[in-house]
Formats: structure tokens, sequence, C-alpha cells
């Protein structure tokens, strides 16, 4: 009950920007020392920060909402590059899934494939692939090891990092903080961080998947430069002119349309 509550303040900080104790005592039933008990929680664990009356969002360049909240942000646009990264892989491709809500989908969207080998730091990809497929036709899986970073399950760490160094996959899909022209791939965690660069060094071909909402930012870890990216698969909120000089840098760059953007007439 405490946990759920504090979810959906979470939640509510998100949309609004901001929440106050008055707020939670009237949605939530609870007394004012049990509204500010949970604002505690939360500051504490670096989900939202804490202010006079209240609380705001914790919005510095290392803070990344947690795993938690962004699966349902953009979730339309993250399900159809997805779908469009699906569409690169080939029966009998050794792939590294990156860790984040975009490259979950990717896992989601293999029912097709066959005799693939899949290596992930992300335990969420490791659930899904092993509730949905075949693990003696479909996929072989393995993980990196490493350290499991709280609320965010993904294997951080030395281990991680080395054993992305040392397979050499077809193809990797890169989740990413953001994407900026003049400071390239920056990642909010530096653990996280640290753990993408052997990827971007060791895999035949690098692509890299986001959103629109990613263009333009620039996040706390540097992760590399544009110029190792091979591929980058993005939605149609992705400004324009930021693809196009990505294009021009000789990325090949692929935008998927959502259904819901398609009957829409968008």
């Amino acid at each position: 009950m405490r946990a759920d509550r504090q979810q959906q303040i979470l939640e509510l900080v998100h949309q609004n920007n901001r929440i106050s104790v008055v707020e939670i005592c009237t949605l939530f039933g609870v007394s004012e020392m049990t509204a500010r008990r949970d604002l505690q929680v939360l500051d504490r664990e670096g989900l939202l920060r804490r202010v006079h009356g209240g609380a705001i969002q914790n919005l510095g360049r290392s803070y990344e909402p947690p795993l938690i909240i962004r699966k349902n942000k953009q979730f339309v646009q993250k399900k159809a590059i997805g779908q469009k990264s699906a569409e690169l892989i080939l029966d009998g491709d050794s792939i590294a899934l990156d860790i984040g809500t975009t490259t979950l989908e990717i896992a989601r969207s293999l029912a097709d494939k066959r005799n693939l080998t899949v290596i992930t730091a992300s335990l969420p990809i490791a659930n899904e692939i092993v509730a949905s497929y075949s693990l003696e036709s479909d996929i072989r899986l393995i993980l990196t090891g490493g350290v499991v970073r709280s609320g965010e399950w993904s294997m951080v760490g030395m281990f991680a990092a080395r054993m992305y160094a040392q397979l050499h996959v077809d193809k990797a899909f890169i989740g990413i903080g953001g994407i900026s022209l003049e400071d390239g791939l920056t990642e909010h965690n530096l653990e996280d961080a640290s753990v993408k660069w052997p990827l971007l060094e060791s895999a035949r071909q690098v692509i890299v998947v986001a959103d629109g909402s990613k263009f333009g930012k620039t996040a706390f870890a540097s992760v590399g430069p544009l110029d190792l990216i091979d591929t980058i698969i993005t939605d149609c909120s992705a400004p324009s002119d930021f693809l196009e000089d990505l294009s021009l840098r000789g990325i090949n760059v692929l935008v998927a349309e959502s259904t819901m953007a398609s009957e829409n007439g968008l």
C-alpha cells in the first residue's frame, strides 16, 4: 500500500512537475506526517526534490526517471521503434540489446526470428526472452553479469563491460539518454555509460534506438561520438533538421511510423 502510494505520488510529480503535501493528503486520505514521510523517502532515493510544502521534479543532467515511470512514456513510439529495429535482425544473428525501455520493445518483437544469440545487461529483457521464446530453438540468451542497479534492473560494473568487450556481435542496439550534435551520445548514469562504450567498439554494426524526446539533449556522462553510429532508428517526433544532419554525416536514419500516427493521418 505504501509502495503503491509512493509510486503514484512520483507519477503525479512527473505529470505536473510538482505536488504539495496538502494534495497528497487529499488524494490519498493520509495525514500530513505520512505525506511528508513519503516525500522524504522519495527524496532520499533521488526520485524527486523536497521543497517547502511539497516536492518538485529532480531534473539535473544525472537524473533519469526510474524505469517504472519511463516504461509508460512515449510507449507507442517505442513500440514502433522496436518493431522497426526487429526488421534489421536476420535469423542466426548475434545481437546485443542494451538496457532501457526502447530496447525492451525490440525483445518483444522477435517472434518470427530463429536461431538468435542475444546478449544483454538488462534483467527485464532477459525475463521477457525467457517468458516469450524457446531457449532451445529461438534464442540463445547470454547475460553479462555484474552489479544490479536498484530500480533499473540493469547490470553494471567491470564484469558487464568486460563481457561486452570480449564478444563481437553482428548488431548492437543501443539505448541512450541524450543525442547532441556537439556532445554526441550521452547517458544519465556514469556506470551505464561505461558499459555501453565496449559495445560501440566491438559490434560489427551499431544501431542507436531513441524516441524523438532524446534529440538535442545532453545527459551527464559521455558514451561516444556520433561517428561510431551506423544506423539510428527513431520516430516521427524527432526533429527533421537534426535527422538531416545525421544523414549528411553518413549515418543511416530510419523513422518508425506508429500505427496510431498512421490512423490519425500523421
